[in-house]
């Protein structure tokens, strides 16, 4: 039998605030141990962010501690319980293959969920084996990060680590754990899962303390919650229209993996968008294409919708007025939303300030980009350098007519050249993780045992805004003869 050690030092500072809730609220367990763990990836700057020794986690003891071989002093590991609308269905969920060791606090003071994700069965597995397979521990760990140096708020990835032991799924694939960085785990669905239940000091409970973790200046008093729902409503405005802006897909917009704090969570069947085209689906479960790349804001306040339903006997102690109240929120949603993505749009282009005509400019370039099959990130690469040879797009006549428009608009602006160019720059990544890119170093690594290609391509995702000579193999599209390109939600 595998044995399990307690881990005494590598700056481990818990306090486990969420395990002081409710325990209808999660199941104190601790992870199953693996036979064979070795470290495959690690995030040492991550870990100096969080106050931990980056040298020490890399050793035996550390690697123990990302398996779920050990447990750090002071850690409380628990699954938490949470339900979920999954492709619109209300499903009674939980981390079916997740423990939360604990919350570290780092040196300046912050808070984070530390969770090993593909750590053994719990008991909201529903018959699973509770266990992740490499390539999608991988995967997570390069988008994420990807994810984070592009500027969108997610959920980050510390380590991962092979265990020696292969799981079943279609076929017998190598397992792996992965070590997830939240600033907290709490969904959507963890509130339905509360409401649930009918307890409405347990809900009560749960909703002070999403508050006072994640919105402290919120005051208490009678407009607590409703003044809660909109800020849990204005971060996913922020959010979704920043995937809409570089192009992210995520596949799987359950209410379970819609965060309270506005972050990222799961990466399974997520992608970035090659030719840009709004019923752009990746995801080999979305039948429907209910979570289309143009979809993505519209079921964001879907989510938002159950989110508050939970909250509607918090919202007013008169029920119509409490779903007035709501639905003012989700008005408010969709009018974030949109005013968040045209600003990100105009920095796109150059355009400072706000001109009655901004709008029509921005939907006729992403009409022609949509006719000409033209690449979303390489378009406006194209245009942040000035470089518009050689592709369909840039060739076509409508291309040339929207371009003499472009150019009037930021002639009327009296920005300089060097004033537009870094707003363009820092608004226009020259790299995303291009998913043949990363298929190819999922491939190197899983199959070959090598790491050197993921090692590279995370090392030019890093800085996504360099424009650096390294980047431009980076930059370039799948071979045309490519099969049209699918993915599966890891499990």
């Amino acid at each position: 039998m595998t044995k399990r050690t307690e881990m005494t030092q590598l700056g481990w500072n818990f306090d486990n605030s969420y395990a002081r809730l409710p325990q209808a609220f999660f199941t104190k367990l601790k992870p199953e141990p693996v036979t064979a763990p070795e470290l495959v990836l690690f995030n040492r700057r991550l870990a100096e962010e969080l106050g931990l020794d980056a040298a020490a986690l890399q050793t035996e003891e550390g690697t123990a501690v990302f398996a779920g071989n050990g447990i750090p002093e002071g850690a409380a590991p628990l699954a938490q319980a949470y339900a979920g609308h999954q492709f619109g269905n209300l499903t009674m969920l939980g981390d079916g293959r997740a423990v939360l060791l604990g919350e570290q606090l780092s040196p300046n003071g912050r808070r984070f969920d530390i969770q090993l994700k593909g750590a053994g069965r719990t008991p909201y597995s529903r018959g699973g084996d509770g266990r992740a397979a490499l390539g999608p521990m991988l995967r997570e760990y390069i988008i994420s990060e990807s994810m984070h140096a592009l500027g969108i708020p997610t959920t980050r990835s510390l380590a991962v680590v092979s265990t020696g032991e292969e799981i079943r799924r279609e076929t017998r694939l190598p397992g792996a754990i992965l070590t997830r960085i939240a600033a907290s785990h709490l969904r959507f669905g963890t509130f339905q899962y509360a409401a649930s239940r009918g307890n409405l000091e347990e809900f009560k409970q749960l909703a002070d303390y999403a508050v006072e973790r994640h919105y402290p200046h919120i005051e208490a008093g009678k407009d607590r919650y409703l003044a809660f729902f909109k800020e849990v409503a204005e971060r996913h405005a922020q959010l979704v229209s920043k995937w809409q802006l570089f192009g992210f897909i995520h596949g799987v917009m359950n209410t379970d993996n819609m965060t309270i704090s506005g972050e990222t969570i799961d990466y399974g069947p997520c992608a970035f968008m090659n030719e840009y085209d709004p019923a752009t689906v990746f995801s080999s479960i979305d039948q429907q294409a209910r979570y289309a790349f143009g979809n993505q804001p519209q079921i964001t306040g879907w989510n938002l919708a159950r989110f508050a339903e939970t909250l509607v006997p918090f919202l007013h102690e008169d029920k119509e007025k409490a779903i007035e109240l709501a639905q003012g929120v989700l008005k408010e949603f969709i009018e974030s939303y949109y005013a968040h993505w045209l600003n990100g749009m105009r920095a796109k282009l150059g355009l400072f300030g706000e001109e009655a005509e901004d709008e029509a400019l921005i939907g006729e370039l992403l009409t022609l980009m949509h006719q000409q099959g033209a690449d979303y990130t390489n378009t406006f690469r194209a245009l942040t350098l000035g470089e518009l040879n050689g592709e369909g797009l840039f060739e076509a006549s409508e291309f040339k007519e929207w371009h003499a428009k472009w150019q009037t608009r930021l002639a009327r602006q009296g920005e300089g050249t060097d004033a537009l160019t870094a707003l363009m720059r820092r608004s226009n990544p020259s790299i995303i993780p291009r998913n043949h890119r990363v298929e190819e170093a999922l491939d190197a690594a899983v199959q070959n045992g090598d790491y050197s290609v993921l090692e590279k391509l995370l090392e030019v995702l890093a800085d996504p805004y360099a424009y650096s000579e390294e980047q431009e193999e980076y930059t370039k599209l799948p071979p045309e003869d490519d099969a049209p390109y699918q993915t599966f939600c890891g499990t």
